[in-house]
């Protein structure tokens, strides 16, 4: 085996790709001819997480090798495919190097910031494991969303009037927060200047800000499931309580916390046995991991937050994984990226919530004993608050 010096990648990094195999992040062709089947190729990894393609590989992984004609042909193959086949454009780094004397082009396609990337004549395309496949239409909402073009909160909400909208509680909201008054007509613009409704039909931030206690008529995915368990398995078939929380944000918050808090148990710590004990889980770590499931949800995905209590733990699931290149770590370390921002700016008023990143970390400072799971195969973010003991049932 030879290698060049100038080449950055190693020979055991080289060695390891041939060995597992091809991924969702690593794909192998023994070569490509047609600028199309490039394009797809650089369309596939940037729509996905990006990833790496060995042309002189076989699907198996054994290196065949390009001749020199090949490799000349090969890159400005990609250089035409990523600029003129690839909408919007994006630019992958190519390298050659050498195994068993032999040439590997590898192209590296960089993480998409401007998704979703299409061909020319509008095909989508993903990377699923080591295969590609048409994007479908919830996947693209999200694409969309990922890259800051779209965000679920301002899309209208259908079948909905402006009765729909609990003017007693905005009225509230308004004099409070700019110290004015307004007639019942001039609700629609007031709510459009404040990015909460379009040509005179509300969004779905306005509904989940204002709406009436019955909005969740008008759309699924309003509520927040609450069950407490005996035991600690999901499957069993008793519980020792149960609640549908229902309405705008602030109902689901409040519903959501008082459940909670009738569940839990109170601990004596020391304290005088006619004392009332102290929360097992203090009460504002709750409050913030509630609070940060209901404002950074993915509102693309039908389905409902749900608090779970088992006699070991309390979990918060909340629908979405976490958006972009954002990890479980960095959240843990208070970074924050705001998939619903119009939600957020509201939330100060309505919610105990301060919109800088440090609702998770002043949870651990309180609580340390918390999980956190970003499930990216089913799309939830779950919150794991381990109980100080467990309960008999």
């Amino acid at each position: 085996m030879e290698s060049d010096k100038k080449q950055s990648i190693t020979l055991a990094e080289i060695e390891t790709l041939l060995a597992k195999g091809e991924d969702t992040r690593t794909q192998f062709k023994k070569n490509i001819t047609n600028i199309n089947a490039m394009a797809l190729e650089i369309i596939a990894f940037a729509n996905a997480l990006g990833g790496k393609l060995l042309i002189g590989v076989d699907d198996n992984g054994m290196v065949v090798g390009l001749s020199d004609q090949d490799i000349h042909r090969l890159n400005q193959l990609v250089s035409n495919a990523s600029s003129q086949n690839v909408v919007p454009p994006i630019y992958p780094m190519t390298e050659l190097v050498k195994y068993d004397n032999k040439n590997i082009m590898i192209v590296t396609v960089p993480y998409g910031t401007n998704k979703p990337y299409a061909t020319k004549d509008g095909r989508y395309v993903t990377r699923a494991g080591a295969d590609k496949r048409m994007i479908s239409n919830e996947e693209m909402r999200r694409l969309y969303q990922e890259s800051g073009k779209l965000y679920a909160e301002e899309m209208h909400v259908q079948n909905a009037n402006w009765d729909d909208i609990d003017l007693e509680l905005f009225s509230q909201f308004y004099r409070k927060k700019y110290g004015e008054l307004f007639a019942k007509e001039e609700l629609p613009r007031i709510f459009e200047n404040l990015n909460l409704a379009s040509d005179n039909h509300f969004n779905l931030a306005g509904a989940l800000l204002f709406g009436r206690n019955d909005i969740e008529r008008l759309f699924y995915g309003n509520q927040v499931i609450c069950v407490s368990f005996f035991g600690n398995d999901i499957t069993g078939t008793e519980y020792r309580d149960s609640d549908n929380s229902i309405g705008n944000l602030k109902k689901l918050f409040e519903q959501g916390r008082a459940f909670v808090n009738r569940n839990l148990k109170r601990l004596q710590n020391g304290k005088n046995f006619n004392t009332i004990g102290d929360p097992e889980i203090p009460p504002a770590v709750i409050d913030e991991l509630l609070v940060n499931a209901l404002l950074h949800r993915d509102f693309f995905i039908s389905s409902n937050i749900r608090i779970l209590i088992f006699d070991n733990r309390v979990e918060i699931i909340s629908p979405g994984k976490l958006p972009n290149h954002l990890t479980v770590e960095k959240v843990m370390h208070g970074v924050s990226i705001k998939r619903n921002p119009t939600l957020c700016s509201f939330a100060f008023d309505v919610l105990p919530f301060r919109g800088i990143g440090s609702g998770i970390l002043r949870a651990l400072k309180l609580y340390p004993n918390i999980e956190f799971v970003n499930d990216e195969e089913i799309a939830t973010f779950k919150a794991i608050i381990h109980r100080p003991k467990v309960i008999p049932s």
